[in-house]
C-alpha cells in the first residue's frame, strides 16, 4: 500500500500569529539540542526566511540526482536561542532599568525580518505569511542523501521519518533538503525533523499545527481520498499548489496562493495592478500559480454575484471538522 498524507495551507487566511509554531515547539522539541530548531515556522514573504536564504541551496539536479547544498550556520543562518536581559529589566533594584532586548551576539532568528515585506510604501508595499514545515516529499532528497539508510518514507501514509538509532549525524540530509527542514541536534548528534505528528495521526487526530490554528487555514488528508479536502483542493479544484516544485522532490505540502489587493498611485487611486507581483508568486510556486489565482478570483466573483461556490465554502471552513480527513471512510471530528 502506497498512500500519501498531505496538507494544504490557505495563505489568504494566515494571521502570522505563530500559534502553529508554538504548538509544534511545545510538543516536540524543547530540549537543549533543539532550542534553535523550528519544525514549523511562519515566515514573512518576501523575506530571507528561516534559516536565512534557505531557498538558494539544495534539491535535485536535472537528471534527478541529489544536488549538493549547504549546511546553514547555527549563528548566521538559524540564530541561537536568544538570551534576554531579564535581570536588568525586571530584577534590578536600583538605577535605571533597561528595556527588554536580546543580549549581544544575535545575528538571525526565526522571525528576524517579520512584517518587513517589499515594495514602495504606500503605493506598492506588500507581504504575506508563509507557514513552512517538512513537505514529506514523494522523492525526498534527505532520504537519498543519507549513507546510513536512517531515513525512511512510510508506505501507509507517506510520512518521512528519521531512525535516530541508525543516524550517525553526518548531516548530509540537512545539506540535501532544499527546504532546510531537517535539523541537527548537536547534543545528541542526530538529525531531527517534523514527523507530521505521527502518534496523533495514528489515533485519528490532526497534527498539532493544524489543530491549533485559529485561522482554520490548514487542511489534512490523503491525496487519493476523493471525499477529502486535499484531493478536492489539489486535484479537483486545482487551487492548491506546492512550494518550489522546481526543486524536484515532489513536496506534499500545498498552498492556496494569496490574492492581492490593488496598488495605489500617488493620488491614492487604485491602479488595477496587484500589490504582490505575479512574477514573485511564480518564483515561489511555479507557473501553475497563475491558473490557481485565476480560479480563486473567479470563484470569489461567483460569491459576489450571490452564486454558490463549493471551492469558497471549503476554504472558508464553516465546519472545521471537514478540514481533516484522516481516513478515507469518514471525516473525523478531532478533539
Amino acid at each position: 500500500m502506497n498512500r500519501q498524507l498531505a496538507m494544504v495551507l490557505d495563505l489568504n487566511k494566515c494571521l502570522g500569529c505563530q500559534t502553529c509554531t508554538v504548538a509544534c515547539k511545545k510538543l516536540w522539541n524543547q530540549d537543549q539540542g533543539t532550542d534553535y530548531a523550528y519544525w514549523n515556522n511562519v515566515e514573512t514573504a518576501p523575506g530571507k526566511g528561516f534559516p536565512r536564504l534557505w531557498q538558494e541551496t539544495g534539491g535535485r539536479n536535472a537528471d534527478g540526482s541529489v544536488k549538493r547544498g549547504e549546511i546553514p550556520s547555527l549563528d548566521a543562518d538559524y540564530g541561537r536561542a536568544w538570551k534576554f536581559n531579564h535581570d536588568k529589566t525586571f530584577f534590578k533594584s536600583n538605577g535605571p532599568r533597561e528595556w527588554l532586548k536580546p543580549e549581544s551576539g544575535t545575528q538571525w532568528g526565526p522571525n528576524w525580518d517579520e512584517d518587513h515585506g517589499a515594495g514602495a510604501y504606500p503605493q506598492e508595499n506588500h507581504y504575506f505569511y508563509l507557514p513552512r514545515l517538512c513537505n514529506h516529499c514523494t522523492h525526498p532528497a534527505c532520504l537519498d542523501a543519507c549513507p546510513r539508510g536512517a531515513i525512511e518514507k512510510r508506505s501507509d501514509n507517506g510520512i518521512v521519518l528519521v531512525n535516530q538509532d541508525q543516524c550517525h549525524g553526518y548531516r548530509f540530509c540537512v545539506e540535501a533538503c532544499p527546504y532546510k527542514k531537517v535539523y541537527f541536534d548537536p547534543k545528541r548528534q542526530v538529525s531531527t525533523k517534523c514527523i507530521f505528528c505521527l502518534p496523533r495521526i495514528e489515533e485519528g487526530v490532526a497534527p498539532a499545527c493544524a489543530r491549533q490554528c485559529p485561522g482554520r487555514l490548514r487542511f489534512v488528508g490523503f491525496l487519493d481520498d476523493p471525499a477529502g479536502p486535499i484531493h478536492k483542493l489539489v486535484n479537483e479544484y486545482k487551487v492548491a499548489i506546492p512550494l518550489h516544485p522546481e526543486f524536484g522532490t515532489g513536496p506534499n505540502v500545498y498552498y492556496v496562493p494569496p490574492l492581492s489587493p490593488e496598488g495605489i498611485d500617488d493620488e491614492g487611486r487604485p491602479t488595477g495592478k496587484p500589490r504582490i507581483p505575479p512574477a514573485y508568486l511564480e518564483s515561489l510556486f511555479g507557473p501553475a500559480v497563475h491558473d490557481a489565482m485565476a480560479r480563486l478570483a473567479a470563484e470569489r466573483e461567483k460569491t459576489t454575484r450571490g452564486e454558490g461556490s463549493a471551492v469558497m465554502d471549503l476554504l472558508i471552513a464553516y465546519d472545521w471538522s471537514k478540514n481533516f480527513a484522516l481516513d478515507d471512510a469518514r471525516t473525523r471530528e478531532v478533539i
